[in-house]
């Protein structure tokens, strides 16, 4: 599966912690986007998630893409007031390291 949009996304495991956490950056392209473009392009990412969560077969690619959904929309109210630094990567720890429904989806996904 080919993962497109305005992240990159990435699944590493703090040695430290033992936590599983998921790294979120926004692609150069995305950054540099007047504040209306970023919102309709995260807007057309959402929307191409749900299409191809819909149509997904696999549970866990289903389960990754719905995690990445609801981080995006939880991203926007706060992309759209401006208030995220574009060029600083978002850490959300997911817990105990153990296997991610992510790390199903990354596994086998190209960035585009």
């Amino acid at each position: 599966m080919e993962i497109q949009g305005p992240f990159t996304i990435a699944i590493n495991d703090n040695s430290e912690t033992g936590v599983h956490e998921l790294h979120l950056g926004f692609k150069p392209g995305f950054q540099q986007l007047p504040l209306d473009q970023r919102l309709t392009t995260l807007q057309q990412h959402l929307q191409e998630l749900e299409h191809n969560i819909a149509n997904e077969s696999s549970d866990a690619n289903r389960q990754g893409m719905l995690t990445i959904a609801q981080i995006a929309q939880e991203i926007y109210p706060h992309l759209e007031a401006d208030e995220i630094p574009l060029d600083e990567t978002i850490i959300i720890e997911m817990g105990p390291s153990q296997s991610s429904p992510l790390d199903d989806l990354l596994r086998g996904a190209t960035l585009k």
